[in-house]
């Protein structure tokens, strides 16, 4: 089974910069990492699961949300069946434990129920 592993979150004032990772091993159903389209959520205490980004497993411009366009940048390397979420001029607002998704196909999708395989989420806080 295709399992997704995220690293790279910690602890930054505001204003600073992460670059999360999440690598992807293994397949499901004989479909491997270039396979998936992949996206990044986030979940603060209290609040639901919410879109960041994404991209098709095609590669080409990424999905962002109105809340990260301009500050986060998503990315992927299919040959080290990776992607990337680069964030820049962080706020307290964006503290939450973010999670990379995968789901079959090129669509890419805001809802975390259309996909299908999670890894474990990373931590990131800001602080003011």
């Amino acid at each position: 089974q295709v399992q997704l592993v995220e690293s790279g979150g910690g602890l930054v004032q505001a204003g600073g910069s992460l670059r999360l990772s999440c690598s992807a091993s293994g397949r499901t159903n004989g479909r491997t990492f270039s396979s998936y389209t992949v996206g990044w959520f986030r979940q603060a205490p209290g609040k639901e699961r919410e879109f960041v980004a994404a991209v098709s497993r095609d590669g080409g411009s990424p999905d962002h949300a109105n809340s990260v366009k301009g500050r986060f940048t998503m990315s992927r390397d299919n040959a080290k069946s990776t992607v990337y979420l680069h964030m820049d001029s962080l706020s307290p607002e964006d503290t939450a434990v973010y999670y990379c998704a995968a789901r079959p196909g090129r669509a890419t999708a805001t809802y975390p129920g259309n996909y299908d395989v999670w890894g474990q989420g990373t931590q990131v806080t800001v602080s003011s």
